[in-house]
């Protein structure tokens, strides 16, 4: 048996049961593929279900407000993945009436995806012959042939683009394209992969060297930046509390937190009271009192540490802008 057949054979015996492999519309196959984007299968199984039954069709997405969409994505961060989805459903029902393209140029054109969601679509709802090429393919076909060129570089990226198409059953590109995707999820993991029940143990190069650990190869780390965010949660005689949206062009835009001052580093309680952040807050509130503090909890993405530190604050405000709202206590939500 050649490449394709053994991850094929190996697949239909082992494949995980997920609900949007039950469906050939392109639709279902778009959302899931967007959400698994940055989270893991477990995760985001139950985000999927909830989205589909609000926005069943790419017609009642485009209708929905953005608020909407981000209050059904909320707590799947990376917040530019839901509003890329909501821009592309509208430019779907305003230029291809609400059906869903069908070829692969036309779909990497649409807002948000790029050549792997693209081929994903395309091999799993049409059958067309597009390899995919996400993190587990660039594990399997890097540790299967030992390949030395950096997956992060220009070289790499062509290299292994070219391997995976070359590798691809043509006959059942989507069967291929799941089979060799759950390989990397289920045997060949980052960390600890499972080579004796590995379909590919017996011609797979760094098997037999034992090298896996060595591969894929990457050219440069990933920088990382620290990021300090003081979060004010401000009670008042009213009973309630402020949320204020964030604005800019960051990730979270257009989300609601609780008032917020960030910084590049840490800081004392009395340097925090210096900064401008903090004076504005006073020439919106009175008699601010900080009275509980709590310790910082860190948040690690792949690029930054978030170091969030929440404050407990008694004040009344002076005046509401129309970027505050109130908010009933429990329902208080931060979106990090």
């Amino acid at each position: 048996m050649n490449f394709s057949e053994q991850l094929v054979k190996w697949y239909l015996l082992n494949k995980r049961e997920l609900p949007w492999r039950e469906s050939s519309d392109p639709y279902n196959i778009w959302i899931s593929e967007i959400i698994l984007q940055q989270t893991r299968v477990n995760q985001g199984l139950a985000y999927y279900e909830r989205f589909i039954h609000r926005f069943p069709d790419v017609i009642s997405l485009s209708e929905a407000n953005e608020d909407e969409v981000l209050k059904f994505w909320q707590g799947l961060g990376y917040y530019s993945r839901a509003r890329n989805l909501h821009t592309t459903a509208r430019i779907i029902t305003s230029l291809h009436n609400g059906v869903f393209p069908v070829d692969y140029q036309t779909i990497l054109k649409l807002k948000g995806i790029g050549e792997y969601t693209a081929a994903a679509i395309c091999s799993f709802a049409y059958g067309l012959p597009y390899a995919v090429v996400d993190g587990n393919v660039f594990r399997v076909l890097s540790r299967f042939f030992g390949i030395q060129t950096p997956i992060d570089s220009n070289e790499g990226k062509k290299e292994f683009s070219e391997l995976a198409q070359e590798l691809l059953d043509k006959k059942n590109p989507g069967l291929h394209n799941q089979a060799i995707m759950d390989l990397g999820a289920i045997i060949c993991t980052p960390t600890s992969p499972n080579c004796n029940e590995c379909p590919l143990q017996n011609t797979c190069s760094s098997f037999a060297n034992r090298s896996w650990m060595n591969f894929p190869i990457k050219k440069q780390k990933t920088k990382q930046r620290d990021r300090y965010f003081y979060y004010f949660y401000i009670t008042g005689k009213n009973g309630k509390t402020y949320l204020h949206k964030r604005e800019g062009k960051d990730i979270w835009r257009n989300l609601y937190e609780l008032p917020l001052i960030e910084t590049t580093q840490k800081l004392s309680e009395e340097e925090l009271q210096k900064k401008s952040g903090f004076q504005l807050l006073e020439t919106e509130f009175e008699n601010v009192q900080i009275k509980k503090r709590h310790p910082a909890i860190k948040h690690v993405l792949s690029h930054q540490h978030i170091y969030a530190r929440f404050l407990e604050v008694e004040a009344e405000y002076k005046k509401l802008e129309n970027s505050f709202i109130f908010i009933t206590p429990p329902h208080v939500y931060v979106s990090l």
